[in-house]
């Protein structure tokens, strides 16, 4: 007996490490220390001492379900931006620069090409945020999950001001809010997903001109990332006074949550296009309008809070980035929460 007779392969393990390292590389920032293979990854804090306060900020998520498509798409290079995205779309919604990200790889039985797949998805979305990967996990879990399946979760470190923190504190009746585009479903609300649609590859690859492509595109398509556009904004001068990531729960639990006591945020429905896939999904599932926009983002991945003065500065700042803004409603005073009209 021995441990890969157990159903573990270590050789496996140590191919994937060897396919994954040109992605890994890709992704490094000159304070990184050591490389790719240690036990644990170091990052030097040195060019950051001349902040008044450096905080430290975190984030960890996964992919939820979306994995499940992976698996029935036999597509699995997209995946990993989705697990980088919701883990520092969460940093930069407080005002900070993702830092540094780790990844956590659990499967059934270790495929390293397919490994090193997925890691190149992650290195992708490290890039497109302007982390540096310095570490991971790949573990095989035999007897726990099917060999052809995995799930892929991570953990982000970034760095802010404490002066620059954004907490939406200071929010005042008037601030307007703005909206950046989507992608699509992003990472949330598979589960239902799933209910709505049949899972099976002739459904996922049957062409929808609604959606000018096929639905397992659609729903596969990777979660935008905003810190670029959130550096622009801070760039340009700009000073975020709220700012929300729509995730799970969408508007309804989201908006809220970077709301102060006796600010109540109004959003208008119309002021934007609701992207095609969300209506589909309504529309097949027969899912009242109430919890679409309480599950899913409807065509709005984050939403800021800014004064009305630097309304049209901060959209400018965010196509120069390269994602689309709208302008979708605004603060007023009243009881916490979020009202769509």
């Amino acid at each position: 007996m021995d441990y890969k007779n157990s159903g573990v392969d270590i050789e496996a393990g140590y191919k994937s490490v060897e396919l994954m390292k040109k992605y890994v590389q890709g992704t490094m920032r000159p304070e990184v220390l050591g490389g790719l293979g240690g036990f644990s990854g170091a990052f030097s804090m040195k060019s950051f001492m001349d902040m008044e306060n450096p905080t430290l900020v975190s984030g960890t998520d996964g992919c939820g379900t979306k994995v499940k498509l992976a698996f029935l798409l036999d597509k699995h290079d997209t995946i990993g931006i989705d697990c980088v995205a919701m883990c520092v779309n969460d940093i930069a919604c407080a005002g900070g620069e993702p830092l540094f990200f780790l990844d956590y790889i659990a499967c059934g039985k270790n495929y390293p090409e397919k490994i090193a797949t997925i890691v190149s998805g992650v290195a992708q979305g490290c890039q497109q945020a302007g982390c540096a990967l310095i570490g991971g996990e790949t573990a095989e879990h035999p007897g726990l999950m099917p060999e052809d399946e995995y799930d892929l979760a991570g953990f982000s470190v970034g760095i802010v001001d404490e002066k620059d923190i954004i907490t939406g504190a200071d929010l005042q009746a008037g601030d307007v809010l703005i909206g950046m585009a989507s992608s699509g479903v992003h990472s949330n609300g598979f589960s239902m997903v799933r209910k709505i649609f049949s899972m099976d590859k002739e459904t996922l690859d049957t062409y929808h001109d609604e959606l000018g492509k096929t639905l397992g595109e659609a729903l596969l398509a990777p979660t935008k990332i905003y810190v670029k556009a959130l550096k622009s904004i801070k760039e340009s001068g700009v000073r975020v006074k709220g700012c929300s990531h729509i995730t799970g729960g969408g508007f309804y639990e989201n908006v809220p949550r970077m709301l102060p006591e006796g600010r109540h945020a109004v959003i208008k429905k119309d002021s934007y296009e609701v992207p095609a896939i969300f209506k589909m999904m309504a529309r097949e599932g027969n899912v009242e309008e109430q919890m679409m926009y309480n599950t899913y983002n409807m065509g709005i991945g984050m939403i800021l809070a800014v004064a009305p003065g630097d309304a049209d500065q901060t959209m400018e700042a965010i196509r120069a980035a390269g994602e689309t803004p709208y302008q979708i409603g605004e603060i007023t005073e009243g009881d916490k929460g979020v009202t769509l009209c």
